[in-house]
């Protein structure tokens, strides 16, 4: 089937490259991750723009706990900070927020994020995958530990697919990595078998609208055969 035959339901981001984006400009690194939020704001917006149902963003992996303790710290009182003063932004353009990942995170955190997918749970327009304290293997490690608490056999792929924690969504089509680094960090390692991938240099804060559209041709201009003729 070629992608031109088949919708672009769920484009992806791994939004690398906020760290880098600062030290170019001679800033700490915090200010790289404050404007990477901001960035992440507008392609959900432009998604939802083209028709998207689902939009998923690597936000932060399990690795990313052996980074320095102070950007570590910042980057839990960032995502409290956002979700709390930016929540108008999701009621006003009825996006829906769903973590998937680890829940063994910061209290405060955790509250954070669970109020904002309350309160988002019935919006319809977009729905946002916010990969946080994620990493594929966890994933999939988590969904066998799950399979045999329920004595479930895994004969075959579908069974599996059911204790993912994406399990209620699709796979994602395509999948955008920014800042040039051609590897998948441990991301979506089960839900990645058959999607496009895009690589760009440019970092995540610099990211575009019109490279997004470039991403978005790409994938159509595919022939996606899912292992066949």
């Amino acid at each position: 089937m070629s992608s031109k035959e088949r919708k672009l339901e769920h484009i992806s981001f791994i939004m690398d490259g906020n760290g880098r984006w600062a030290k170019k400009r001679l800033l700490p690194r915090t200010f790289g991750h404050r404007e990477g939020v901001k960035k992440a704001k507008e392609v959900i917006l432009h998604a939802k723009s083209h028709g998207i149902p689902f939009i998923s963003l690597y936000t932060f992996s399990k690795e990313n706990w052996s980074r320095p303790e102070e950007e570590v710290s910042f980057l839990m009182k960032l995502i409290i900070e956002h979700f709390k003063n930016d929540f108008q932004f999701y009621i006003d353009n009825q996006i829906r927020i769903v973590h998937i990942g680890d829940k063994n995170i910061p209290t405060e955190v955790r509250k954070a994020i669970e109020e904002v997918e309350e309160n988002s749970k019935d919006f319809k327009s977009i729905t946002v995958l916010l990969a946080f304290n994620y990493s594929g293997q966890y994933d999939i490690v988590q969904a066998v530990n799950r399979m045999l608490a329920d004595k479930i056999a895994c004969t075959n792929e579908n069974e599996i697919r059911k204790y993912l924690l994406t399990s209620d969504y699709p796979d994602p089509d395509l999948i955008v990595r920014t800042s040039g680094e051609f590897r998948i960090s441990n991301y979506f390692l089960y839900q990645a078998a058959y999607s496009e991938f895009y690589v760009t240099d440019t970092l995540w804060p610099d990211i575009t609208k019109e490279e997004i559209d470039k991403a978005i041709e790409s994938f159509y201009l595919r022939e996606r055969r899912f292992g066949g003729v």
